[in-house]
C-alpha cells in the first residue's frame, strides 16, 4: 500500500506517515458520499447553519494545535497560522448569519401567478485543494458548499495529510452527518477517475494552472460544473502621488505573507520612475527588518518555503532574471543552512522577457518595473496571462477607484492597501487565473442549481 510523508520543510525531518486510501476505499467513499447527500440537502437551511457556530468554536478550541500543525506540515510561521485558524471561524460565523439569506428564493415579478429562483444543492462536489493555506483553502469552500446542502469530497496537497484529516475531524466534532464531508488520501492521478464517479456533481480546484487545465478537460468531458482558483503574477503598482512609506509597508507584508506563497501576494511592482529609487529603498527596510527563521518562532515572519525543490525552482527563476539582465538590490542567495528557506529579495530593472515578469514567483522575491507615467504602469500591469489580483497606490482615492474599477484587468482590485480575501467579498479572477467565484453572495451560489420555478 503506498503512503504518504509529511516532512518540515524548515528542518526536513518526516513527521508522520499516512496510508493512502485505495482504489476500493475510494470508490466506497465517494459512494457514500451520495448517500450522505441525500439526508444533508434536506436538512432544514436553519439546522446546516447551525452547524457553524460550532465548528467556529471547534477550531478556536483547537487553535493551537491546528496553528502547529500547519507550521509543521509547511512552513508556515506559526502567528500566521493561528491567524488563519481565526479567519476561519469568522467565515463559519459570518456565513451562519447571512448565508440563509443568500440562499432564500429570490421572487421575481412577471404575469404569473408566482415566479421565483430556488437555489438548491448540486449534490456531491470534489475539491483539489493546495498547501499553502491548508485549512483556510478547504473551509473558504466547504463552509459555504455545505451550508448550501452539498457533500463535499476532499483531495488535498499530498504534503499536508495531517491538515487533511485535522478538518475531517474538525467537521465532525461540530456535528456534521457522517459522509457528508470526507477527506481523500490520494495522489494526483487518482482525481479523474472521482471527477467520472456518478456520484460527483461538480469539482473546484485551487492550484497551477496545469492542474486547472487538467482538471477543467475532465469535467468538461463529463458535462460537471468546474470552480478554478489558478495562478497570479499579481501587480502593485505605486503612483507618483502615493505616500511612499504606507505602500512600502503594505507592500512588503504583502510580498512576504505566507512566506510568498499566496497566489494574491503582490509580486510584480509597477512603480513610477521619479519615485521608484525611494520606495525601492523603503521597501528594502522593511524586508529587511523581517526575521527569517524557525517559523515555530514567535519573532519570525519569514519561515520556510513549503517544500526544497519549490525553493529551488524559485532561485532558478531568479537566476535566469539577472542573467536577463534584471539587477539584484537584494537577497537572491540560497542560504548555506538546513531547511527550505528563500531570503527576501528584490529584482529591480525587471522587463517583460524576464522570468520575473512573465511567470508566477511563488515565494518572497519582489520584481521592480518602472514606468514612466499612469497610462504605461496599468499597461504593464494588465501585461500578463494572469488576472487575479491587482492594487494601485495613490494620494487621490478617486483616481484609484477609477482604475480599480475601469482599468485592471483582475478580479480583485485593492485601492492604497494590498489584495487579501475576505468571507464577505466574492473571490476569484479571470484570464488564466482561472473562473468561478468563493466568498461572499456568489461564492455561496456557485455550487447551486439556480432553478427557476413558474407557477401559473
Amino acid at each position: 500500500m503506498s503512503v504518504m510523508q509529511a516532512i518540515n520543510p524548515a528542518t526536513g525531518d518526516v513527521i508522520a506517515t499516512y496510508q493512502q486510501h485505495t482504489a476500493g476505499e475510494v470508490a466506497q467513499k465517494v459512494a457514500s458520499a451520495g448517500k450522505a447527500f441525500a439526508g444533508w440537502s434536506t436538512t432544514s437551511i436553519e439546522d446546516r447553519a447551525a452547524l457553524l457556530p460550532r465548528l467556529a468554536s471547534v477550531l478556536e478550541a483547537n487553535k493551537e494545535r491546528y496553528a502547529r500543525l500547519m507550521t509543521a506540515e509547511m512552513g508556515k510561521p506559526i502567528k500566521e497560522a493561528r491567524a488563519e485558524v481565526e479567519k476561519c471561524a469568522w467565515a463559519c460565523r459570518y456565513y451562519a448569519e447571512h448565508g440563509p439569506a443568500y440562499l432564500a428564493d429570490d421572487i421575481v415579478k412577471t404575469e404569473a401567478h408566482k415566479a421565483f429562483v430556488a437555489f438548491r444543492p448540486l449534490g456531491v462536489v470534489l475539491a483539489v485543494m493546495p498547501w499553502n493555506f491548508p485549512f483556510w483553502q478547504v473551509l473558504r469552500f466547504a463552509i459555504p458548499s455545505l451550508l448550501a446542502g452539498n457533500a463535499a469530497l476532499l483531495k488535498h496537497a499530498s504534503n499536508v495529510p495531517g491538515s487533511a484529516l485535522a478538518l475531517e475531524e474538525a467537521l465532525r466534532e461540530a456535528g456534521l452527518p457522517d459522509g457528508v464531508f470526507q477527506t481523500l488520501l490520494i495522489p494526483s492521478g487518482m482525481v479523474e477517475g472521482v471527477i467520472r464517479h456518478d456520484a460527483v456533481r461538480a469539482v473546484t480546484l485551487t492550484g497551477s494552472n496545469a492542474a486547472g487545465r487538467a482538471i477543467a478537460a475532465t469535467a468538461g468531458a463529463c458535462l460537471k460544473k468546474s470552480v478554478l482558483e489558478l495562478g497570479g503574477s499579481d501587480p502593485f503598482v505605486v503612483l507618483e502621488d502615493a505616500d511612499l512609506d504606507k505602500a512600502a509597508e503594505a507592500g512588503a507584508a504583502s510580498r512576504l505573507f505566507n512566506t510568498g506563497q499566496a497566489c494574491i501576494a503582490a509580486k510584480r511592482f509597477i512603480v513610477i520612475d521619479s519615485i521608484a529609487k525611494k520606495f525601492e529603498d523603503k521597501l528594502a527596510e522593511r524586508l529587511l527588518a523581517r526575521k527569517m527563521g524557525d517559523p515555530m518562532d514567535e519573532s519570525v515572519a519569514l519561515g520556510a518555503l513549503a517544500r526544497a525543490d519549490l525553493r529551488d525552482e524559485l532561485h532558478d527563476q531568479v537566476e535566469r532574471s539577472l542573467k536577463e539582465g534584471a539587477r539584484n538590490i537584494l537577497g537572491g542567495a540560497i542560504p548555506n543552512e538546513p531547511g527550505a528557506f528563500y531570503p527576501a529579495t528584490i529584482l529591480d530593472g525587471v522587463e517583460k522577457g524576464m522570468p520575473a515578469f512573465d511567470e508566477e514567483l511563488f515565494g518572497p522575491v519582489a520584481s521592480i518595473i518602472r514606468a514612466s507615467n499612469e497610462e504605461q504602469a496599468l499597461k504593464i500591469a494588465n501585461d500578463t496571462p494572469y488576472g487575479l489580483g491587482a492594487a494601485v497606490f495613490t494620494g487621490d482615492r478617486k483616481r484609484g477607484e477609477r482604475i480599480a474599477r475601469d482599468h485592471f484587468d483582475a478580479g480583485v482590485c485593492f485601492v492604497n492597501d494590498f489584495v487579501k480575501s475576505d468571507p464577505r467579498l466574492p473571490f476569484g479572477g479571470v484570464k488564466e487565473s482561472g473562473y468561478g467565484r468563493e466568498l461572499g453572495i456568489f461564492g455561496i451560489r456557485e455550487f447551486t442549481n439556480i432553478k427557476t420555478v413558474v407557477v401559473a
